[in-house]
């Protein structure tokens, strides 16, 4: 097998490069948000209200089946020219969800743009993991900070005013000038010299994982809202998840270059970081999806009011993984943040018990805050701890790892916590059995987002202090050529 050699050119990589790679991740977290408050408008204007939920769905699922791909294939490939390409590929797909003339051609094409989507934010933290030493890319890594809460809070906001005032069409068109700043100021800007590649795509494993991510992300979808959670379909769903897992972690134990590399998982920090990312994920997701339905059916705020009054929530999170990207930056220690986080965010999750139908507003969302620093906590730890234990060659894989398992969480939290929050509401009853049925739903919901944020704080608790690494990892290619020269041909047959 020849490898690719692929190094950066000297000199850090500018602002304006990072601030390129960086709205990838915009580009991806704002498109997951802005369609939201369209949807009736297309429904309006399309037809098919049966399939509208599969325009959500559709992109999901792609994003999520796609993302581990997108990581191995920059390793083996190139990292940069797998970020330009998911970005490409992303800006298709959505010119071609604006030029939809009906809900199945809507459907398809949010299929293609959730594969483009897939790449974007494995693609940038991978290259920034190239470009950058641990202690940098934390600092990178905090503007996520700003970007993910805002483009979360944005998303719905910027949706409803482009649908308002232009056209549902926009929502879609709007990616397209950001996307193609961002494909210029990468293209010109990060600069790495490339040999071409001949490599074994691992076909198995890809096929399995697929497979395995489209049930759970459908079980997922499904679970306790169109279908029950002991219905033979769920049941179905669960069994073909589990059973395409098993196969897939066998076969990339054979496969010479797997999709997730089983090595990644012998270090012990990059493990915990993973169970970090799902868990904080689910808790996030949770919090975020059922926290507006309390404002919205018991205090009976307005959609972009119940978002509103969430911004302590975001705000929390965007100060702690500023403040935490900043300290680790300057040469400061990271096994506390985890721990501190999972005990912040049990505490504020549990707190959020006191809501009832007649808590003041201020103080509902007030209490959100806590919820939100301790998440930050988890969340940018995690980021930095997958980069730092991962070998050079498997960046991108340990990426996109990392964010598959977060998506996975979210998935999985949603609809589990969700199924508990129906168990407990009482449609049909009075305005005051309902609300007082509603509050007890959310409080089952914030017990089980407890519950997640409780295991991470265990978890954390096993996290080393391993030392950061001082100088960039090479890029994709150059470390895989070396490692791969140094195994046996047996190893080489085998793989890790």
């Amino acid at each position: 097998m020849r490898t690719r050699t692929e190094q950066e050119a000297p000199g850090a990589p500018s602002r304006l490069v990072i601030a390129g790679l960086l709205l990838g991740i915009v580009l991806a977290t704002l498109d997951g948000t802005i369609v939201g408050t369209a949807l009736p408008v297309v429904v309006d204007d399309l037809g098919g209200l049966d399939r509208l939920s599969w325009v959500v769905t559709a992109y999901l699922l792609t994003t999520a089946v796609s993302t581990p791909l997108w990581g191995k294939l920059g390793d083996l490939y190139g990292r940069k020219g797998g970020y330009l390409a998911s970005i490409a590929l992303f800006l298709v797909g959505s010119a071609l969800c604006g030029l939809a003339r009906d809900m199945g051609q809507l459907i398809a094409f949010r299929a293609v743009q959730g594969v483009g989507a897939g790449g974007l934010f494995v693609g940038a933290l991978a290259l920034i993991g190239t470009l950058l030493t641990p202690a940098e890319a934390a600092r990178a890594q905090s503007l996520m900070a700003v970007l993910l809460p805002g483009s979360m809070i944005g998303g719905p906001l910027l949706g409803g005013f482009l649908t308002d005032q232009w056209d549902w069409r926009w929502v879609f068109y709007v990616n397209i000038p950001v996307g193609a700043v961002a494909l210029a100021i990468v293209g010109a800007g990060v600069r790495v010299r490339t040999e071409r590649v001949r490599a074994r795509v691992d076909v198995a494993g890809a096929a399995l994982l697929t497979a395995a991510i489209l049930a759970l992300t459908l079980l997922a979808s499904w679970a306790g809202t169109t279908y029950a959670w002991t219905s033979p379909r769920i049941i179905a769903l669960a069994l073909v998840s589990a059973a395409a897992l098993a196969a897939f972690v066998r076969a990339e134990r054979r496969a010479a270059e797997p999709v997730i590399p089983p090595r990644l998982f012998r270090d012990r920090n990059f493990t915990l970081a993973q169970v970090l990312s799902f868990t904080s994920g689910a808790a996030m997701l949770a919090a975020a999806s059922y926290l507006p339905q309390y404002m919205q059916l018991v205090r009976g705020r307005s959609a972009t009011q119940s978002g509103l009054l969430l911004l302590p929530l975001m705000l929390g999170m965007m100060a702690a993984q500023l403040f935490i990207g900043r300290r680790v930056g300057a040469g400061g220690r990271y096994r506390a943040y985890p721990i501190a986080g999972g005990a912040l965010s049990t505490s504020g999750a549990l707190a959020l018990l006191v809501l009832d139908t007649g808590t003041a507003m201020w103080a509902a969302s007030a209490l959100t805050l806590l919820l939100g620093a301790g998440l930050g906590c988890l969340m940018q730890p995690a980021m930095l701890i997958t980069l730092n234990s991962a070998e050079p060659r498997d960046l991108g894989a340990a990426s996109g790892t990392q964010t598959l398992l977060r998506t996975v969480g979210g998935s999985l939290g949603v609809a589990v916590l969700g199924s508990v929050f129906a168990g407990r509401v009482r449609e049909g009853a009075g305005p005051a059995v309902f609300r007082s049925s509603v509050v007890e739903g959310l409080h089952g919901v914030v017990l089980g987002t407890a519950a997640l944020c409780a295991v991470a704080f265990a978890v954390a608790w096993a996290v080393r202090e391993t030392p950061l690494r001082t100088r960039p990892a090479p890029a994709a290619g150059a470390a895989s050529a070396r490692q791969h020269a140094r195994r046996g041909p047996d190893e080489r047959q085998l793989g890790e």
